[in-house]
């Protein structure tokens, strides 16, 4: 097992399949840690030819990886440019679909805002049924996604399910994110492990180059440019200097976020009521 950051740590389960581990407790907020962490995995993966796959699974069962930290410094994730020219927040996410490894998420618990925009920037998404909440809910906070979501899942949903996963600002759970194309399959808790497994053994078994040619010919077909993704970060940065998202923020802190488990586990169900009308 190796440490690639606090809170993010690597189980080599064979040499051609890595399991990668969030644990930022209580919540698996993911901060500066958690990319850094990620950005040392890429690092690792380019400079290891045996890795062919990659899981990303959560030690905490209730929290996937919750949300972009609002209390944190995270100012370097837009300051810091990555290998590819990008801020560090999307040079990650264009890194992880672009690695020539194929990238699994095995998802239980909460997974919301930057979060969300991870997986989506994984390759493939396999969710627990009972135990799964996606969303977008930036708006809800006078935000709009800024790590990819606006251009990455009309490309996954299509565009009115797109917009309604962002303008509602609100969960989808496994058995609906699977029947609107934003996670591959919903799975019962109890086959999820075994399932993500299996695939993942099954691809560790071919050979690296093969797997990186045909997933960079899906990819020239699939993600958005990088002029889009760098459009949506840009303005996720005006909007985070908004005194209405300002407002909204501070009302969600004061509600709860970051402190309190019942909070963070629904609080997209109380953005529609957050100010007073």
């Amino acid at each position: 097992m190796a440490e690639l950051a606090t809170h993010l740590r690597v189980v080599e389960e064979t040499p051609a399949y890595w399991r990668v581990v969030f644990d930022n407790p209580p919540f698996n907020v993911l901060d500066a840690g958690i990319f850094e962490g990620l950005q040392n995995l890429l690092r690792r993966i380019d400079s290891n030819p045996s890795v062919r796959v990659v899981v990303f699974e959560s030690a905490i069962p209730e929290f996937y990886l919750s949300h972009f930290d609002l209390v944190g410094d995270i100012r370097g994730l837009f300051s810091t440019t990555g290998p590819t020219g990008l801020a560090l927040l999307a040079d990650t996410f264009v890194r992880l679909s672009k690695s020539p490894v194929a990238n699994i998420a095995k998802i239980r618990g909460c997974v919301r805002g930057a979060s969300s925009e991870f997986v989506l920037a994984c390759d493939m998404r396999f969710a627990s049924r009972e135990n799964t909440q996606l969303g977008q809910p930036e708006v809800g906070v006078g935000l709009h996604p800024g790590g990819g979501g606006t251009e990455r899942l009309p490309l996954l949903v299509g565009r009115g399910r797109a917009l309604e996963i962002i303008l509602s600002a609100n969960d989808f759970d496994g058995e609906l994110a699977e029947r609107y194309g934003y996670i591959n399959r919903a799975l019962p808790d109890a086959e999820l492990n075994g399932f993500v497994d299996s695939l993942a053994r099954r691809i560790a078994s071919f050979d690296r180059r093969a797997i990186a040619a045909a997933k960079n010919l899906v990819n020239e077909v699939s993600l958005p440019s990088v002029d889009q993704l760098l459009d949506g970060l840009n303005s996720f940065q005006t909007a985070l200097t908004w005194p209405e998202a300002q407002q909204r923020i501070q009302a969600v802190l004061k509600r709860g976020s970051q402190r309190e488990a019942d909070f963070e586990k629904g609080w997209p169900a109380v953005l529609g009521s957050l100010l007073p009308t």
